[in-house]
């Protein structure tokens, strides 16, 4: 019997700690829903998010990373990259750093960018940017990959959490005449991360 309530203890707490990261994920998902009503060059309205689709929030793809700076984080003169983008062109970045994490004890690592563009307006100074292939692109997932966005402030030290079910699709996978960043080789994934935004449902 004591052994029963122990075990009683320990499922309580950890069934109401699942459900408060599931009310986080599906809170995220409204504000990310409410953003494309904000944007004027948005590529949907209210009545396309029926169309919208999403995997199950999965704590598996929280995972915290080691973070490996590529340059001093307050260095001006870090060299352009540029990446190539759906429409033909290049959007010009610079590589912030590299995270180093494991997911389901398996070491994986991605490359975190800085617009160029976006570091010079005082609001968007701090935003990091990751484009980002995996085993479910063309299948449950856009196949041009997804994105995971970050801000310089949730780095602590050299680690920082990183939550693939906040990965979202670029604009090109809703509608076409949008120029996305393709994500480089090096973002390419040999996992399948099954969380995040899956595919958008209407043709387009």
């Amino acid at each position: 019997m004591k052994k029963l309530i122990l075990a009683l203890v320990a499922f309580v707490p950890l069934t109401i700690f699942a459900q408060d990261f599931k009310a986080v994920i599906e809170k995220h998902r409204e504000e990310y829903k409410a953003d494309f009503l904000k944007n004027s060059s948005s590529p949907l309205q209210k009545e396309d998010f029926e169309y919208l689709r999403f995997y199950e929030p999965n704590e598996k793809f929280k995972v915290e990373c080691k973070f490996v700076a590529t340059t001093r984080r307050n260095s001006a003169r870090k060299k352009p990259l540029e990446i190539p983008t759906s429409s033909g062109q290049t959007a010009a970045y610079t590589k912030f750093g590299e995270l180093k994490f494991e997911i389901d004890g398996k070491p994986n690592k991605l490359a975190v960018y800085q617009s160029l563009r976006l570091r010079n307006l005082p609001q968007y100074r701090d935003y990091l940017f990751i484009p980002f292939k995996d085993l479910t692109n063309g299948k449950e997932s856009y196949g041009g990959g997804r994105y995971l966005d970050l801000r310089m402030k949730e780095i602590e030290g050299d680690k920082i959490n990183l939550d693939f079910n906040k990965a979202y699709n670029p604009f090109c996978a809703f509608s076409a005449g949008y120029s996305c960043p393709i994500p480089p080789k090096e973002n390419s994934l040999k996992v399948a991360i099954e969380a995040g935004e899956k595919n958008f449902v209407r043709e387009h």
